[in-house]
């Protein structure tokens, strides 16, 4: 997932998945989801990113990467189907999309500026699980 961020930011020069979304031409609707915070969706060859507009700015930027996450590693991926039939292949997407977003929101610098912080408040700091802090950290050190 490292990789592929790391593409992605350099190719657009730029870590705001809001950004990359619309340079790659995918269209992010902010609508009322009621307790789900987004998805994505693709209809006649065009990608869509939906956004739970009651969400506070860094979950629409946690969001937002997550969901183009999924647009760039699973772009076909029919979620509905595989939730039916499958759970075990949405949860290994959703690990995925959550890895993504941790890779191309939280670079190496800022993580070495919280050098002191335990992976607990590294979590609260970025508004993310402690298992996403760790895995970023394990990947950043490879």
């Amino acid at each position: 997932m490292l990789k592929t961020a790391a593409q992605l930011i350099q190719y657009y020069e730029t870590r705001d998945p809001f950004a990359i979304a619309r340079q790659r031409r995918i269209i992010v609707i902010e609508e009322p989801l009621g307790s789900i915070r987004g998805y994505y969706s693709r209809s006649y060859r065009q990608q869509f990113i939906h956004i739970n507009n009651g969400l506070t700015e860094p979950q629409r930027l946690f969001t937002c990467a997550h969901e183009l996450g999924h647009a760039i590693l699973h772009p076909k991926a029919n979620t509905p189907f595989l939730r039916k039939n499958t759970l075990l292949s949405v949860n290994r997407y959703e690990i995925e999309a959550n890895r993504f977003a941790v890779c191309l929101l939280i670079d190496d610098e800022e993580l070495r500026e919280y050098g002191d912080f335990t992976i607990p408040q590294l979590a609260r700091a970025f508004g993310v699980s402690e298992d996403l802090i760790e895995y970023r950290l394990k990947v950043g050190q490879s």
